[in-house]
């Protein structure tokens, strides 16, 4: 939100803030989150430069198509290691899964 839009609405008497204020959540939970989006959209892209499709990815992961789609729309059932195993199984590097978690600041 740009600061003159912020400021006419705080001028109006509105609280402004973002998604880990209205949750409440603590700093390593909003991390937390963050990473994980940012993972999930890290294997929807990765499994599509590999010419995979959803069911593809799921029959080579020993999974479900379902699941890839929860993997890749950040659903919070699904688990970090999971979304790990997804992106090692369509050809990602521990490097470049190093990188994305830098990258996530």
């Amino acid at each position: 939100m740009d600061a003159d839009k912020r400021m006419r609405l705080e001028a109006a008497g509105w609280a402004v803030g973002d998604a880990s204020n209205f949750l409440g959540l603590t700093e390593a939970e909003a991390e937390l989150v963050e990473l994980k989006t940012r993972l999930a959209l890290f294997a929807k892209e990765q499994r599509k430069m590999s010419n995979m499709s959803q069911d593809a990815l799921a029959k080579k992961m020993g999974s479900s198509q379902s699941r890839v789609a929860k993997i890749e729309s950040g659903d919070p059932s699904v688990s970090l290691d999971l979304i790990v195993r997804a992106l090692l199984t369509s050809g990602v590097t521990r490097q470049e899964l190093a990188q994305v978690i830098v990258d996530s600041n």
